[in-house]
């Protein structure tokens, strides 16, 4: 990894965090995003500890606003020459539905929305870099997902479980679309799966799920379990012509009907790009 720019979000804690240390260790600049400038920091002086000299940098912004997005990608690609790897890592679950300033379902808009348009404002850069990587966390609570394309927002009936659900078999299609897309251009994109890993994930989701969940955790995977699958597809010379794939503890994930669809890949992509265009507007 040496040489290599990596541009990663959800990466000031959990296995975003720990992979960003790994992957610094392995001779890579960290380009990291967070929302929360005190945790930034915390985990830029992390890595300049554990990989001095190497011009590790840090941008801000909130990922479920698609204006944000469009500003951080923006900056990133006019401050980067080069990007060896995205990594979309950045998600949450809420217990109760609200709705973004887009009008987006906030889950959607955060899990599923931020992959989709960090990506197209950075595709440039990674095509100009080529070879080049994609990474996107996943789940295997795409199992509980269902794409509504007259519900997307989940305005009729919504559960935390179907709302992370969907947005996780949102990140797997989408990643499928994005691999045949960029195909040509020597571009992979992969998704994957950490398995339940104790992290800081779901303590403000409110409601009952953030005691749930802070009980699951007491049986979970540890943070650096979770990363080395994410760590591997971003760095490993064996997954470099591996595309469209997704990955649990480095092996090829078990999938849905509706994630293997590249049909439904396509029609989600449509109504992403039909979103982001109309927040332009």
């Amino acid at each position: 990894m040496r040489g290599k720019t990596v541009v990663m979000t959800g990466a000031t804690s959990g296995i975003g965090e720990v992979a960003a240390l790994r992957l610094a260790g392995m001779g890579a600049r960290l380009v990291i995003v967070a929302r929360d400038r005190a945790r930034g920091r915390a985990t830029l002086a992390k890595l300049d500890a554990a990989a001095p000299g190497l011009g590790h940098a840090a941008h801000y912004a909130d990922l479920s606003r698609l204006a944000e997005i469009k500003r951080l990608g923006a900056e990133i690609a006019a401050a980067e020459p080069r990007i060896d790897v995205l990594v979309n890592n950045a998600g949450a679950i809420f217990a109760r539905r609200a709705v973004t300033a887009d009008g987006l379902e906030r889950t959607f808009a955060l899990n599923h929305m931020s992959y989709f348009v960090l990506t197209a404002a950075l595709t440039d850069r990674l095509v100009a870099s080529a070879p080049a990587r994609i990474v996107n966390t996943a789940s295997n609570a795409h199992r509980n997902g269902r794409l509504d394309f007259a519900d997307l927002q989940l305005a009729k009936s919504y559960s935390p479980s179907v709302a992370y659900g969907t947005s996780k078999l949102a990140n797997i299609l989408f990643t499928r679309e994005l691999a045949r897309r960029l195909a040509p251009h020597r571009v992979t994109a992969n998704s994957f799966t950490p398995g339940f890993v104790a992290t800081r994930f779901g303590n403000q989701a409110g409601g009952l799920v953030a005691p749930y969940i802070r009980i699951a955790k007491l049986f979970a995977r540890s943070e650096e379990e979770g990363a080395e699958t994410l760590i591997w597809l971003a760095s490993a010379p064996e997954a470099a012509s591996i595309t469209g794939e997704f990955y649990y503890r480095g092996k090829p994930g078990t999938l849905t009907a509706d994630a293997q669809d590249d049909t439904l890949a396509r029609r989600l992509w449509d109504a992403s790009e039909d979103i982001a265009l109309k927040a332009s507007a």
